[in-house]
């Protein structure tokens, strides 16, 4: 017998079915603003205003002087499924706006008391409606108003209070709003912004059309040290394009809250990006420590699916590879220009591909040195262990005497008496003082005291000198064939059949590292061969991760950090210790290796290698001029 209390199927209402929508993309009144301003930023305005009342759950007022709605559009702007971004499958395929799905405004509607003001591009006079969350909005009526439209939400949530009893204090629920208008501020230098909280104008950002104008305000959301710190970067190939800004290894944060990455000007937070920017700083930055950026990456639209969640957060990207190498790739090469050398602003430059993509509202950078540039000063990062503890938890101690002997050669000519030059060659008045200058003194074996023309620079001779190895045995590992040892008992690894495929498919990659993998079975491969200097690694648990890696990001890099871990090692310990006493002629050599090695700015902890003090910071220490 059928149980007649069995519910039968039926439409929503549209009410209910924009309440449920509404819980998908609004979830505080950050949400709000940042639906908001996507809309307004889509109309090509060149200002914007944000007044807010009581964190936003009062009022969320939005003004913008783009084009605006036309009259008889009004009505259907607030009804669900209604755009002007999209007309067929081939504009969702290429997406260039931000906002796309059309159910911003009714979601909205739904749970607040919302009022929308606009006059079209042209049109006379501007027209009016409200909507109270209720089905039916109000009769239009007409509104003098600046060109442009307005959007005021007042009441958030005022009509589902399960919904309101989740939001935070009115200071944490602003604080969310806040960082949701500075990331679209660094989105749209064209874009005039200014925001009022309780009535009280917080920030007023002009358009910034030369980079010094876009650098300021960069300064004024992200704070004056971290221009200050900032690396450019502006690089082109095939069809991508990045560029914007990050920062030297030694400024890092705690948390990873000055990140901000650009997709076509849309904010996004993605695995694959925050993978490859993480693998990009493994060897310059110091552990637990976090880089921060602002960094832009221009692709094809085709190329990139940005309608697979809901708030528009995430993107897909149709060649992942290709992105993931090209972002490591060309921030590596940036962080590689943090030495002495690069006294000014290092740029990762190449000039615009006459094939590159071209799209509206893309970010650009001219090439003009950043005038905010300061040099790295040690104040910046607190350093709270010895060096003799940074050691990487990697091999044993008898595994490194094992395989120090590889690089024994190396080492032999390093700081070697026949290999120095006269320090007289480097007095000549006919030659120009070099970066780090000449070296005066060792403060307690373990400062070098140099002078250039700046001033006075000090050098942590350990720190300087384990950079300077370790470059030069990665340069040797990637360079020279790789010493390997065959097995005496195969590891054999246990892995579900995708993992083997997917073992199968990059059996390079492994080979190129110097082990011999076989898949042996539907869930077994078999390791017969590993580089001798991870011959005391667990092996099993180093496949699993490469693997794990593979499935997720289509790359993995654990075998080169692996490898890079026991090299850093190694350049520790084969390192000058403190306390050894160096002649004039050892320091001004190690002064002139750090100026031509690649990061020597840092150690491979991304603790700084050295700072300079100049004659103004010295006069102010002592008074002088006063």
């Amino acid at each position: 017998m059928i149980n007649q209390n069995i519910p039968s199927i039926q439409l929503l209402s549209p009410l209910i079915a924009n309440q449920i929508a509404a819980g998908e993309v609004v979830e505080r009144p950050a949400s709000v603003v940042k639906e908001l301003l996507e809309n307004s930023l889509d109309a090509k305005p060149d200002s914007i205003e944000v007044d807010i009342e009581q964190g936003g759950i009062a009022l969320i007022r939005v003004r913008d002087n783009g084009f605006g709605i036309r009259r008889d559009e009004l009505l259907l702007a607030l009804s669900r499924h209604s755009t002007s971004k999209i007309r067929d499958l081939e504009d969702l395929v290429r997406i260039k706006s931000l906002g796309f799905r059309g159910e911003a405004l009714a979601s909205i509607a739904s749970i607040s008391r919302l009022t929308l003001i606009s006059r079209f591009h042209g049109d006379e006079i501007g027209h009016c409606i409200c909507i109270d969350g209720q089905e039916k909005p109000s009769v239009l009526e007409p509104r003098a108003t600046p060109a442009g439209t307005t959007l005021e939400i007042r009441d958030l949530f005022y009509n589902t209070p399960a919904r309101r009893k989740f939001l935070r204090t009115e200071k944490t629920e602003f604080a969310y709003l806040h960082e949701t208008i500075k990331r679209l501020a660094l989105s749209r230098f064209d874009v005039r912004f200014k925001l009022t909280h309780n009535r009280k104008t917080l920030m007023v950002l002009k358009v910034a059309q030369t980079e010094e104008e876009q650098l300021q305000r960069v300064a004024m959301l992200c704070g004056p040290d971290f221009v200050a710190h900032v690396l450019k970067i502006n690089k082109v190939s095939d069809e991508i394009q990045l560029s914007g800004w990050i920062t030297q290894p030694t400024y890092s944060r705690s948390q990873p809250d000055m990140q901000y990455f650009f997709v076509n000007g849309r904010i996004i937070r993605d695995k694959l990006i925050n993978h490859a920017i993480r693998q990009a700083y493994e060897d310059v930055l110091y552990a637990n420590r976090h880089p921060s950026y602002v960094l832009f990456l221009t692709i094809d639209p085709s190329k990139v699916d940005a309608n697979v969640h809901p708030t528009k957060n995430e993107v897909r990207f149709a060649q992942s590879k290709l992105v993931h190498d090209f972002l490591v790739n060309t921030l590596q090469e940036c962080l590689a220009q943090t030495s002495p050398r690069n006294t000014g602003q290092p740029v990762v430059h190449s000039p615009q591909s006459p094939h590159s993509p071209q799209f509206p509202h893309s970010p650009q950078f001219s090439s003009k040195t950043n005038v905010f540039h300061q040099y790295p000063k040690m104040a910046h990062g607190k350093i709270d262990k010895p060096i003799n503890q940074f050691t990487p938890d990697r091999p044993s101690a008898s595994a490194i005497r094992d395989t120090t002997a590889v690089y024994e050669a190396l080492q032999a000519s390093l700081l070697s008496d026949e290999s120095l030059p006269d320090i007289g060659d480097y007095t000549k008045p006919s030659q120009p003082t070099p970066p780090l200058g000449f070296a005066l003194a060792q403060l307690h074996g373990v400062y070098i005291l140099a002078e250039n023309t700046e001033g006075l620079v000090l050098v942590d001779m350990h720190a300087a000198h384990e950079r300077i190895t370790y470059e030069q045995m990665k340069s040797t590992w990637q360079t020279d064939n790789l010493n390997a040892q065959v097995l005496l008992v195969p590891v054999t690894v246990s892995v579900s059949e995708r993992e083997a495929e997917i073992a199968e498919q990059h059996i390079d990659l492994f080979n190129k590292i110097g082990f011999e993998v076989s898949h042996v079975g539907p869930e077994m491969l078999i390791v017969r061969q590993v580089p001798t200097l991870l011959i005391e690694a667990n092996i099993t648990e180093l496949v699993r991760d490469v693997l794990a890696d593979l499935l997720r990001f289509e790359v993995s890099s654990r075998l080169e950090e692996n490898m890079q871990a026991i090299l850093a090692t190694l350049a520790c310990h084969t390192s000058v210790c403190a306390n050894r006493q160096l002649s004039i002629s050892e320091m001004n050599a190690l002064l002139r290796d750090m100026e031509k090695t690649a990061r020597s700015n840092q150690c491979n902890h991304g603790r700084p290698t050295w700072t300079q003090l100049s004659m103004k910071e010295l006069d102010s220490l002592f008074l002088r001029g006063r």
